[in-house]
């Protein structure tokens, strides 16, 4: 039986390529840029430039699609469970069974403190501006809240996930504008390879503050753009 509470009328968004950029097309016909692509055109990617020259491109290259599988397939666990209410099986596949691993101690950290569940997978837009895709949305210890799981090679520091907590509050700006809720927090579960659990959350006192920097980025992004 599915966890989900058919709280909202979510409404599916199709992409399409618009000048080699994929896009998203909201109801109106509007092709706006994704929340992703503003966040990474308008991050600080000194860090990882450093990154990949101290690896190499090839192994970086490497060690990114890996985690990319990784991270695929943990997420589809824990959707599989949110939609059927089952726990599913990861298979003999080496990856799978480490993403498995990392999915569980998702759940067993973080589901137990969601009280409703709205939708996984859910498609929100701010009309002609942005879109994205979060991973749930619904209630966390009886807040309205946006989620998202992640998963990471090792364990992050909180000054490197400051984009993370800018786009928990794109989606719940987006949620907010077009269903009419007052979201003001947003919380991201975390698993590392060496399933060390670690949560990163955005509290409604500083809810604001986000998003006047979230705010900054799309008007940044769309400066370059040229709009």
């Amino acid at each position: 039986m599915t966890l989900i509470n058919e709280k909202y009328d979510y409404t599916a968004l199709s992409r399409k390529e618009v000048n080699g950029s994929r896009k998203y097309l909201t109801p109106d016909g509007t092709a706006v840029a994704s929340v992703t692509t503003i966040l990474g055109e308008t991050s600080d990617k000194s860090h990882l430039v450093a990154w990949r020259n101290r690896v190499g491109h090839k192994k970086a290259q490497e060690i990114t699609t890996e985690a990319a599988g990784v991270g695929t397939r943990m997420h589809k666990y824990l959707e599989d469970y949110i939609v059927t209410g089952e726990w599913p099986t990861p298979g003999s596949n080496p990856y799978a069974i480490k993403a498995h691993a990392m999915a569980e101690k998702i759940r067993d950290n973080a589901m137990v403190d969601i009280d409703e569940i709205w939708g996984t997978e859910v498609a929100l837009y701010v009309p002609k501006i942005y879109a994205g895709t979060t991973d749930l949305v619904g209630q966390y210890k009886g807040n309205a809240a946006i989620c998202d799981f992640k998963q990471t090679n090792k364990p992050k520091k909180l000054e490197w996930v400051q984009d993370y907590f800018l786009q928990l509050v794109m989606y719940g700006m987006a949620h907010n504008e077009v269903h009419g809720t007052n979201i003001r927090e947003g919380h991201v579960f975390m698993c590392s390879r060496d399933l060390e659990y670690q949560q990163f959350d955005v509290w409604p006192d500083e809810w604001d503050e986000w998003c006047h920097e979230a705010w900054n980025r799309v008007h940044s992004y769309y400066t370059k753009q040229g709009a």
